[in-house]
């Protein structure tokens, strides 16, 4: 269950966390936040630093270089790449001009990186030392993920 926790629900905590937090704040009177979308936007920026860290961070680069498919060179490029892009659009998605591009641009790096996680499933590689996250888990938390990043694309 810890894996489940660390790799996949942090994320959505982390999205959570920070919609509720920056949407708490636009009805005190921020009025920047004072809307569901910025409020996304603040949200998703949260999650995607924290993800996009972790692909630079001790030993979960190294189980998201072992989720790569095998069929794919240089994994560590890979993983270094897509945190690169995780980290440029959580600032993309703080600027209100570019945040519709950082959405859609995330909402496809996502589904780019999903065959990484139905690798890392069918290959019943651990996280932790615990058995990796089933694929149905998995599939929800990313469609999840995907649709509050098109709720920014196609909301603003």
């Amino acid at each position: 269950m810890r894996s489940l926790i660390g790799v996949f629900v942090a994320p959505l905590i982390a999205l959570i966390v920070g919609f509720v937090a920056a949407r708490t704040a636009g009805l005190l009177g921020v009025d920047a936040l004072d809307d569901w979308l910025p409020a996304l936007r603040i949200g998703l920026a949260l999650m995607f630093t924290l993800t996009g860290v972790v692909h630079f961070v001790g030993t979960r680069r190294t189980e998201m270089i072992a989720m790569v498919p095998p069929a794919l060179p240089r994994p560590d490029l890979l993983v270094t790449i897509t945190g690169v892009l995780e980290l440029v659009g959580a600032v993309g998605l703080l600027i209100a001009a570019t945040a519709p591009w950082a959405a859609g641009a995330l909402a496809l790096l996502m589904l780019a990186m999903f065959p990484a996680n139905v690798s890392a499933a069918r290959r019943k590689l651990t996280v932790d030392g615990r058995p990796a996250t089933p694929l149905v888990p998995r599939t929800a938390l990313q469609v999840a993920f995907v649709g509050a990043a098109l709720g920014v694309l196609f909301g603003s």
